[in-house]
């Protein structure tokens, strides 16, 4: 079929009467007349302009089918053609118009790597960010900082990451510590200025200041002395636990000395929020500590903690907590991982995890890696496992080596089609549903025999 009849074929997730995205420009500019545009106007998107973007396909559906359906379903050529429409996007005068083409443009590079493709449009998409971020507000801000987390993941550690980073830094240390603006776009902000920072960065005193700006803020949820036993979550809570977390996976990276100026600060303060009535932010504190033993172990094998019969009193509540006014999820949560990071306080001791990505698989054992992983899965999503195949920066990171190159042979006989796929998952929910029917079945009868 012709390029073009192809590509006036409306996509998948566009509108029947919207045409394509060539079609829409090709109207808007008929007749010679040449329409300005004025990004981030307050009025709603035109007729023209929402037809103009339905011509390219919804998103959405780049997370949702990820690299399978880029392979099979439409050429590389089909893809860059999309993700040159949501670039221009990026300057429509519709938000949401904004925020979609922000949407696609990260799912699409969390999904597939395209090197060459954002290279050539490094500063088109740093200047598209940028501007969403500063004139945007709440999700557009949201979206524009996820997309800069996996554009710096795509470009990996160099100048033209450094650039990006240089860039958007001062920007995202404004949103994070702006009070007046969405919690969601600082929460995404924080970790946005972590992960690039852990990118990015080769001057030790922008790692040291990104360190101190996400430390004033997750500080603020420590217990004061003037507080009780229990530390009460507020609305800023999520945006401490983002930047706790960035800070932690920065500490990774941090010089010795460094690392021991901040275990001396906070070994005896960290503790405190694992008194918070949020499950994530005790989680958080928890694995937080656990790795801060990991290093400071590391660092000195006989290393010596003087609270240790407290922590491990509060570890093991933690791992074994019963109270009745907590969900029986959160408790369940709550209780798998504690008693791991009791295990690994008490015992120096890390339960091994399997990641199988392609041929290949690669174990977690260790809190360090345990956090590292955790950080970029949860950016990346379903398109985490293909990075590990593909990605060179986070090959490195996780010690993988080269990539591994597979024939186009050895790729389809992997590849497992949706519906053996469910038929597998319905098999395997078939198979518990039957165990824990026998179970019940037992102890039904040894109720009866008492």
């Amino acid at each position: 079929m012709p390029k073009n009849k192809k590509r006036n074929t409306p996509h998948r997730g566009g509108s029947g009467g919207g045409g394509s995205g060539a079609a829409a420009a090709t109207a808007a500019t008929a007749g010679g007349q040449h329409r300005n545009v004025q990004p981030f106007s307050d009025e709603d998107a035109s007729i023209e302009t929402m037809s103009h973007c339905s011509g390219y396909s919804d998103p959405s559906s780049f997370a949702e089918d990820g690299p399978e359906v880029l392979d099979e379903e439409g050429t590389q050529e089909d893809l860059e053609y999309k993700l040159k429409g949501f670039i221009d996007l990026t300057l429509d005068k519709s938000a949401k118009t904004r925020q979609a083409a922000l949407e696609g443009i990260k799912n699409a590079l969390a999904s597939k790597m395209l090197y060459e493709f954002i290279l050539e449009r490094r500063m088109t998409l740093t200047d598209s960010i940028e501007r969403c971020l500063k004139k945007g507000k709440g999700d557009e801000q949201r979206a524009a900082a996820a997309l800069a987390s996996v554009l710096c993941i795509q470009l990996g550690p160099g100048i033209e990451s450094e650039e990006v980073l240089k860039t958007l830094g001062p920007i995202l240390k404004k949103i994070i510590c702006d009070g007046t603006a969405s919690i969601q776009a600082r929460q995404t902000c924080a970790t946005c200025f972590g992960v690039c920072c852990f990118i990015a960065t080769d001057d030790i005193t922008e790692l040291y200041s990104t360190l101190q700006c996400l430390e004033n803020i997750f500080t603020k949820s420590y217990l004061k002395e003037k507080d009780t036993n229990v530390i009460c979550s507020t609305p800023n809570t999520a945006l401490h636990i983002s930047s706790l977390l960035a800070w932690t996976l920065l500490l990774t990276i941090c010089p010795i000395n460094e690392v021991k100026k901040k275990l001396e600060v906070h070994f005896h303060k960290l503790p405190s929020l694992l008194s918070s009535d949020d499950v994530n932010m005790r989680i958080a504190a928890g694995e937080s500590l656990a790795l801060l033993f990991e290093l400071a172990r590391g660092m000195e094998s006989d290393f010596f903690y003087e609270d240790m019969e407290s922590l491990t009193q509060i570890l093991r509540t933690l791992a074994t907590d019963g109270n009745k006014h907590r969900a029986k999820v959160d408790k369940r949560k709550q209780r798998s991982v504690f008693r791991d990071i009791l295990r690994a306080v008490e015992e120096r001791d890390f339960p091994t995890e399997t990641v199988k990505f392609g041929p290949e698989r690669m174990y977690i054992d260790c809190w360090v890696k345990k956090h590292t992983y955790d950080t970029f899965k949860e950016i990346l999503g379903s398109g985490m496992q293909y990075h590990l195949q593909s990605n060179e920066f986070l090959r490195n990171v996780f010690e993988l080596g080269p990539p591994v190159m597979l024939d186009a042979a050895a790729l389809k006989t992997m590849k497992i089609s949706r519906f053996e796929r469910h038929l597998y998952n319905s098999a395997a929910f078939k198979a518990r549903t039957k165990a824990r029917s026998k179970c019940r079945d037992k102890r039904a009868d040894v109720g009866e025999f008492f």
